[in-house]
């Protein structure tokens, strides 16, 4: 089964409790979860990031599984949309702009805790974690799945077809402030961050990983996992056992932030 099969890209969830447009474009939107009433929420938005190699081909929607599922357990959970490659706003650095963007509206909604974790898969890992690598980051911590974490090591592999260049549009021999202006395996996380990968992944295989963990100092705050069985969309749907290392991660940033 290749990763594009993956029973997750296809799987139905309970409808969203509202959705919340925050501008014009049709990628100015996010899709909110609540904790079913009579279950004790935890005070916390998870902002989810879809990932797609920043490219329009995926959208939000394979992560409403997760969603749900998060809400299930206690979370609120706001399912972001944002720009990609050849959309309008999408690039760099319009895609990771409008992400910050809204995540900020999601710490602004006054239905929703205002404790924001970025939680990314993918292509939306490196943004999760971008965001925590920014001077003033929107949110109080991120999550990472299967990211996209090192972009010069994606670049070096080739992956997706040149897909990190496609979102710079240039290389980084001939614009490399700019890449390290994009790259979080070039910047240090200012709040406590955890990822998760998976040992069968070969979208984004674990040597992108590696390139991120080796240029992090010894003070930051990042945590490293591994699940044995999972690949690569594994890592985002709630009936696989990932989803237990998934819970214990967040639960783990929570000690953190309270």
């Amino acid at each position: 089964m290749s990763s594009d099969d993956h029973p997750v890209l296809s799987a139905t969830a309970r409808p969203a409790d509202r959705t919340e447009v925050t501008g014009p474009e049709a990628t100015d939107v996010y899709d909110v979860w609540e904790p079913p009433v009579g279950r004790p929420a935890r005070g916390t938005t998870i902002a989810l990031v879809h990932g797609g190699f920043w490219r329009e081909t995926y959208d939000r929607t394979h992560l409403q599984p997760l969603a749900a599922a998060l809400a299930e357990d206690g979370f609120h959970v706001a399912n972001l949309e944002y720009p990609r490659i050849g959309m309008p706003g999408g690039g760099w650095p319009g895609t990771g702009t409008a992400v910050a963007a809204r995540v900020e509206s999601v710490v602004a909604d006054p239905r929703l805790p205002a404790q924001v974790v970025v939680a990314g898969h993918s292509a939306g890992g490196h943004l999760a974690l971008w965001l925590a690598s920014q001077p003033a980051p929107p949110c109080a911590a991120a999550l990472a799945l299967g990211p996209a974490a090192d972009l010069r090591a994606v670049h070096a592999l080739g992956l997706s077809q040149g897909a990190a260049q496609a979102l710079l549009a240039t290389t980084p021999e001939a614009d490399p402030e700019g890449w390290e202006r994009a790259d979080p395996g070039r910047q240090h996380v200012e709040v406590p961050c955890a990822i998760i990968t998976g040992a069968r992944d070969e979208v984004i295989p674990e040597a992108v990983v590696t390139a991120y963990r080796e240029t992090r100092r010894t003070d930051e705050p990042v945590r490293f996992a591994t699940v044995a069985t999972a690949d690569h969309f594994d890592l985002v749907d709630p009936t696989h056992e990932a989803y237990l290392t998934l819970l214990a991660e967040l639960e783990e940033l929570g000690l953190h932030l309270r």
